[in-house]
C-alpha cells in the first residue's frame, strides 16, 4: 500500500512521447496525480483534454512554472534542444524532473542539469523506457544466468523501413538541435548496449543520410563499442532497410540467441491500451526468440515488458525509498558517444 501522497504530476508536450509513453503510466500509477499537460498546439490540447478531463491544459511552460508550488514532478517531453532549459527551469522550482531522451543535446549541457540537480537537492531522470522492453529483459536474464557462457558479441538493431526520412523536428533540427537518427533511435541502442556490458573503451561510428535537403541529420547509423569487459556490441539503426534482420543476436561461448521483432508496448499504448490491462507487456510464444547452437535451438520464454517499471522506480526514489530507475550519469556516457561519432564525421 502506498504510504506517500501522489505525486502531483505536469507533463510538458504532449506529442508521441507526452500521448503515448508519459501519460498513460503516469495515470496507471496510484502514486502519481496527472495535474497538467502543456502544450501550445491546439489540436494536441483538444486531445489531450478529451484523454485526461481530469488535467488542466496549459498553454506553455511558463504558465507551469508560475505555479510551480501546485506540482512535485514535472515530465518534459518535448524536442531536445528544450531539454536543459526546461529542466533547469523546474530544477529552480525546486520540482523532480523526469526528461525523455535524448536527456540533452550535449553531454556540457547535460552535466549542467546534473549538477544543478544535486546542487538542489531535487530527483533526476531519463526516461530510457526500452530497458524494460520484452526482449531486453529477456535478454538481460539470460546474460545474467550464464546461459550463452562468456558473451563475447552482442548484435542490436533498429532497422526500419521508412525511405521518406525524417520527420519534422528530427530532420529540420539538424544535429545542433539533437536532430537525427543518433539522438533518437541510438540513445535507446547505445543506452542498452551500455547497461548490459559496461563502459566503452573504443567506439567506431559511422553515419549516412540519403535524402536531399540542407539538413545534416543523419538517418542511418553503425556504432561498434569495445567495452571495457571485453564484449563487442555492434549496433545498427535506421530508415532504409528493407528488408529484416534479428532484432538482438547475442553471442557467448556456450550459446547464442536471437529474437526478432519489436517489443509490442508502445503499439499497444498507441492504441489505447493501458499499462494495467491484462497481458500488457506479454510477448506470443510464437513471437519467443531461440537460444542454442546450430541443431539445438530452443524457444525461450520472454519476459513481460514492464515500461511502468520506470515510473514505479522513479516514485520510490522521489520518496527515498529506492534508486534512481535511470542514473542521468548513463545518459551523459551515451551522449559523448554520440558526440563523438558525429564529431568524426564532421567536414
Amino acid at each position: 500500500m502506498n504510504q506517500h501522497p501522489a505525486l502531483r504530476t505536469a507533463v510538458i508536450g504532449f506529442g508521441l512521447s507526452g500521448r503515448v509513453f508519459h501519460t498513460p503510466l503516469i495515470v496507471a500509477d496510484p502514486a502519481y496525480s496527472l495535474e497538467a499537460i502543456v502544450t501550445g498546439n491546439p489540436e494536441r490540447a483538444a486531445q489531450a483534454s478529451t484523454l485526461h478531463p481530469g488535467a488542466q491544459i496549459l498553454p506553455d511552460a511558463e504558465a507551469l512554472f508560475a505555479r510551480a508550488d501546485d506540482f512535485d514532478v514535472v515530465v518534459i517531453g518535448t524536442p531536445p534542444d528544450t531539454h536543459a532549459e526546461l529542466a533547469l527551469a523546474a530544477i529552480g522550482h525546486g520540482l523532480h524532473v523526469v526528461v525523455d531522451k535524448p536527456f540533452a543535446i550535449s553531454s556540457r549541457a547535460g552535466r549542467e542539469v546534473v549538477d544543478a540537480a544535486q546542487q538542489a537537492g531535487v530527483v533526476l531522470s531519463v526516461f530510457q523506457n526500452r530497458r524494460w522492453d520484452a526482449d531486453f529483459l529477456t535478454v538481460s536474464r539470460l546474460v545474467a544466468d550464464g546461459a550463452l557462457g562468456a558473451v563475447h558479441t552482442f548484435e542490436s538493431r533498429f532497422e526500419r523501413w521508412k525511405p521518406a526520412g525524417l520527420r519534422a523536428w528530427k530532420d529540420t533540427a539538424g544535429l545542433a538541435g539533437g536532430g537525427g537518427i543518433l539522438f533518437d533511435l541510438g540513445t535507446h541502442v547505445i543506452d542498452q548496449a551500455l547497461a548490459l556490458f559496461g563502459p566503452a573503451t573504443s567506439v567506431y561510428g559511422e553515419t549516412r543520410r540519403l535524402s536531399a535537403g540542407g539538413s545534416d541529420a543523419d538517418e542511418d547509423a553503425f556504432v561498434a563499442i569495445r567495452h571495457a569487459s571485453g564484449v563487442d556490441s555492434h549496433l545498427s539503426l535506421g530508415l532504409h532497410f528493407a528488408t529484416p534482420a534479428p532484432r538482438f543476436r547475442v553471442l557467448g561461448t556456450e550459446a547464442g540467441y536471437e529474437v526478432w521483432g519489436m517489443d509490442g508496448q508502445e503499439a499497444a499504448l498507441d492504441g489505447g491500451a493501458s499499462p494495467t490491462d491484462p497481458g500488457y507487456g506479454q510477448v506470443p510464444r510464437d513471437q519467443w526468440g531461440s537460444l542454442g547452437v546450430p541443431g539445438a535451438l530452443e524457444p525461450v520464454p520472454a519476459a513481460t515488458g514492464d515500461y511502468p517499471a520506470f515510473y514505479r522506480g522513479f516514485a520510490a526514489a522521489a520518496h527515498g525509498d529506492g534508486p534512481l530507475p535511470v542514473d542521468p550519469a548513463d545518459a551523459i556516457a551515451v551522449l559523448e558517444i554520440i558526440e563523438g561519432i558525429h564529431a568524426s564525421h564532421r567536414p
